[in-house]
C-alpha cells in the first residue's frame, strides 16, 4: 500500500470524509463458509479526477469468481459526483465477460457495452454507475439528504434503486465493533432482502452487508481492515508520488478492536 497511507483511529477517522482517499477489505461468506475477500481503493484525486476501484477473488469448491471493477469520475459543487468511465472485467468458472460505460456529458450521451451488447441512454446528471455510486451514497448520508433514489447504468440496462434507513445497531465482528446506521434495499417482495450497515464515525463506510433469500442468508460480507489517507498537503504530495504503488500489500493492516 502507498506509503503515505496511514493507520487510523477512530478519532482521525472523524477528520475524513468519503472522498478522503481509503483502502477497504472485506472476508466474504456463504452462510459460515468463506469464499474469500474482496477490496475497495479511492485513490488520492490528480486534480479533480478521482479513480475507484473494486477487486474480489472468491470460490467455493471448483467454483471461481474474479471481478475487477473501475471507476473514473469528477467532483462538481454541493458534493454531486459526475461519472466519466466505468469498467467490468470478470474472469473464473463460467462465461467471462466485460463491461464498459462512457458518459460523454459534453455529446449528451452515455454510451454501454455488456458482454456484446451495445447501448445508448441520454446523458443525465443523475445517472451514476454502480461503483462511484457508493461514494455518492455516503457523501448524502454525510449532508444529512432524506432521499435515498439512485439511478444507475448496469450491465446494459438502467436500473432504480431506493434505499430506506431501518436504524441505528452496534455490529460486533471480528475486525471490531462498530455504530452503524442500517439500511434495507427497498423492495416490492420479501424473498429477497439486503441490509447493510455503515458507520457514520468512518464518513459511513460500509461495515457489514447481509443478503436473504426466501429468508434464508445468501452472502454476508464483513469488513476485515481499512485505512484513510492522511489529509494534510504534504503528505497528499507523497500520496500522488507514491501512487502507482496502491496494489502493494506491504503494510500492517489496521484492525478496530
Amino acid at each position: 500500500m502507498a506509503l503515505g497511507f496511514l493507520l487510523t483511529s477512530h478519532n482521525s477517522a472523524a477528520n475524513t470524509t468519503a472522498l478522503t482517499p481509503h483502502m477497504a477489505e472485506y472476508e466474504v461468506y456463504y452462510g459460515s463458509i468463506e469464499l474469500g475477500r474482496a477490496r475497495y481503493i479511492l485513490e488520492a484525486p490528480e486534480g479533480n479526477l478521482f479513480k475507484y476501484r473494486f477487486d474480489s477473488d472468491i470460490g467455493l469448491l471448483m467454483l471461481s469468481d474474479k471481478r475487477h471493477i473501475r471507476s473514473e469520475f469528477t467532483l462538481e459543487d454541493n458534493n454531486h459526483l459526475v461519472p466519466m468511465r466505468y469498467s467490468v472485467e470478470r474472469t473464473g468458472t463460467g462465461p467471462s465477460f466485460r463491461e464498459q460505460a462512457a458518459f460523454a456529458k459534453a455529446q449528451n450521451v452515455v454510451h454501454s457495452r455488456y458482454k456484446d451488447e451495445r447501448a445508448k441512454f441520454p446523458y443525465d446528471t443523475e445517472l451514476f454507475d454502480p461503483l462511484m455510486v457508493q461514494l455518492q451514497f455516503r457523501l448524502d448520508m454525510e449532508a444529512n439528504k432524506d432521499a435515498l433514489h439512485y439511478s444507475m447504468v448496469k450491465e446494459g440496462e438502467i436500473d432504480d434503486y431506493d434505499f430506506k434507513i431501518v436504524g441505528k445497531e452496534r455490529v460486533n465482528i471480528d475486525s471490531g465493533s462498530y455504530q452503524t446506521v442500517k439500511f434495507e434495499v427497498v423492495r416490492d417482495s420479501k424473498k429477497r432482502q439486503t441490509f447493510f450497515w455503515m458507520a457514520p464515525d468512518l464518513s459511513y463506510l460500509p461495515i457489514r452487508l447481509s443478503h436473504f433469500e426466501k429468508g434464508s442468508k445468501q452472502l454476508d460480507i464483513k469488513l476485515l481492515n481499512y485505512r484513510f489517507e492522511a489529509t494534510t498537503p504534504t503528505e497528499q504530495a507523497l500520496n500522488n508520488e507514491a501512487a502507482p504503488q496502491l496494489e502493494s500489500d506491504n503494510l500492517e493492516s489496521n484492525k478496530q478492536g
